[in-house]
């Protein structure tokens, strides 16, 4: 039987991403599909955010292919741990390559959110922070309160990587910031403001 204190939790979901993307400057930002987008476009569209309204289980794959191709850019993935469950196949490969430039950002309210609430794994024995240590992560940690995610901040910013942390947030029920939903867009203001307007499609 899972059991989750996930309502218990203190650490709130939109405070955290807030707290992750101030003065984010010309970080690269990549977002798994629903609460994760939701959080950060709450806290300010920006055309350096790839929020996904799909592919479950692709953010970090995206986020490591990014880091790859932009080496001198910071990038952060922040996703939810039912996508990162779906995806538990790319730490191993985040791991292999070893981008020194990624940051995987678990928020963990121990639920699917998108389909009613249910509890996902990590509300039970499943710990995604051991499992990134396994895969080869050098850095890898759980934040379970103000003073952990004060101490992880920085090092999400600024220590080499490949780095993961899973944040323990508390479960709500907030209203939806949406992210426009055209793909196109997206992908289309992304790469200009990446790498300036005259990129190609």
């Amino acid at each position: 039987m899972l059991s989750s204190q996930s309502t218990q939790y203190p650490l709130r979901r939109r405070e955290v991403v807030a707290r992750l993307l101030a003065d984010r400057g010309d970080l690269l930002v990549v977002t798994g599909l629903g609460a994760p987008a939701w959080d950060a476009t709450a806290a300010g569209d920006h055309p350096l955010s790839f929020p996904l309204w799909g592919a479950m289980g692709g953010a970090a794959m995206i986020g490591l292919g990014l880091a790859l191709a932009q080496p001198a850019r910071r990038v952060l993935v922040v996703t939810g741990d039912g996508e990162m469950l779906m995806g538990l196949g790319a730490l191993a490969t985040i791991a292999l390559q070893a981008p020194k430039n990624l940051t995987v950002v678990v928020l963990d309210n121990e639920r699917y959110g998108e389909t009613g609430m249910q509890a996902t794994h990590t509300a039970g024995p499943a710990d995604l922070a051991a499992i990134a240590v396994g895969c080869g992560f050098p850095v890898a940690a759980d934040v379970f309160d103000q003073a952990g995610l004060e101490e992880a901040l920085p090092r999400i910013r600024n220590e080499a990587g490949p780095l993961f942390f899973d944040i323990k947030v508390r479960v709500e029920d907030l209203p939806l910031v949406l992210p426009p939903k055209d793909g196109a867009h997206l992908k289309g203001r992304f790469r200009a403001a990446l790498l300036g307007p005259d990129a190609g499609p």
